[in-house]
């Protein structure tokens, strides 16, 4: 038998108490600031309805608490913080705890919170907290030896996902500095002739939506991940709903640049899936002349630094940047022999395909750490009920 399944049996044989949050924070308040209250680095934390808290100049807590998000699409979002720090007016601020180690309490309330919220909002109506259903919200608690032990073991559990969550990523960090290294190197440093990026395009169509009654999947600059560089979701159009942008025929391997607000670098290959689709005017169409270039090589080129300091320097607008289409046709890109293009590709397909078998894997890995951390923790959280007095 386990050290904690020894204490529980021992200490809480019959069960605990299930007692409401009012009982347990001798303070539940919320903050008073609206969200144009932040300021960009500011001097504290400002807890808004968002998962992560942005900055402010002035305090109007100095507390160890529990902050949580009262609506929004992060409703129920739980924050810890100890020190001092603001609060938006929708954010609840839990303080002065009794009877309860505030990390045992943050470890249930971040389990089964938000849960009880879906429950007890109005059905139909965008999910919120009122102040009596976070004070009717009940916590078992056991004694303070058990919840400390508690606390102990679900807190190694978070440890333990942190430092895997760091290892990983700095091990996708690096891969991806190793790959880019070696693209730009292929690339860019070879004695092949250079010519601009135009001279080796097909021309492409624009769709006639007053002579076709057929719908079509529509590829708008957010439909492409951003670091997968895939299509992942598009919307159905026809005549009557297609948006203004929504014109450009596009075709199998046809390579997509996102040329608003480029340094997001929305780039990718259409798809089978996609041909004849069609696609937001703010992507520049770059269709190969397979007689001189692989569409392959077109995308691995505009995926170089040396194509971004360039974008950089010739995109225009402050506030919402872009680049023409005859801008990034004047782009100048190596371009030798087709055999030794699809030599190049190869190689740099495999190394791209080592970057997204670590940043696939990522997810999955963290995701089963996550899952192995609820099971322990329903497991240690589940009490029977004894009467509170």
């Amino acid at each position: 038998m386990s050290k904690i399944e020894e204490m529980i049996k021992k200490m809480c044989p019959d069960g605990v108490p299930y007692i409401p949050l009012m009982d347990l924070c001798g303070t539940i308040t919320t903050g008073r600031l609206n969200a144009n209250a932040m300021v960009e680095n500011g001097k504290y934390p400002f807890y808004t309805c968002d998962a992560t808290p942005f900055r402010i100049d002035t305090y109007a807590f100095d507390e160890e608490a529990i902050l949580i998000s009262g609506n929004g699409s992060q409703v129920g979002h739980i924050n810890y913080y100890k020190g001092k720090f603001n609060a938006y007016q929708r954010t609840y601020v839990l303080y002065d705890f009794k009877k309860v180690e505030v990390k045992y309490l943050l470890h249930y309330l971040s389990g089964y919170l938000r849960d009880y919220i879906m429950v007890h909002s109005k059905k139909g109506s965008v999910p919120y907290i009122t102040l009596p259903m976070l004070q009717n919200f009940k916590v078992p608690v056991p004694p303070l030896e058990v919840q400390c032990e508690i606390v102990h073991i679900l807190d190694e559990f978070t440890l333990l996902t942190a430092e895997l969550t760091a290892e990983l990523t700095a091990e996708l960090t690096a891969r991806q500095k190793q790959y880019e290294y070696y693209r730009d190197l292929l690339l860019e440093n070879n004695t092949a002739e250079k010519v601009k990026l135009g001279d080796c395009l097909l021309k492409i169509e624009n769709i006639k939506w007053k002579q076709t009654d057929e719908s079509h999947q529509y590829i708008d600059l957010s439909s492409v991940d951003r670091d997968k560089h895939v299509i992942v979701e598009t919307k159905e159009i026809d005549k009557t709903n297609a948006p203004s942008r929504a014109q450009q025929i596009v075709k199998t391997n046809d390579v997509l640049f996102g040329g608003t607000r480029p340094m997001l670098k929305r780039s990718c290959l259409v798809t089978e899936t996609y041909n004849n689709e069609i696609c937001s005017t703010g992507f520049c169409v770059l269709r190969a002349d397979t007689s001189k270039v692989l569409p392959k090589w077109i995308y691995f080129m505009i995926s170089t630094n040396s194509f971004y300091n360039y974008v950089e320097q010739n995109q225009k607008g402050a506030s919402y940047p872009a680049i023409s289409d005859g801008d990034v046709k004047n782009y100048k890109i190596s371009l030798p022999p087709i055999d030794e293009q699809e030599k190049l590709v190869e190689l740099l397909d495999k190394f791209e395909k080592i970057c997204n078998d670590i940043s696939n894997g990522l997810p999955a890995e963290i995701e089963k750490r996550q899952k192995q951390y609820e099971y322990y923790r329903d497991l240690l959280l589940s009490f029977k009920e004894v009467q509170y007095e």
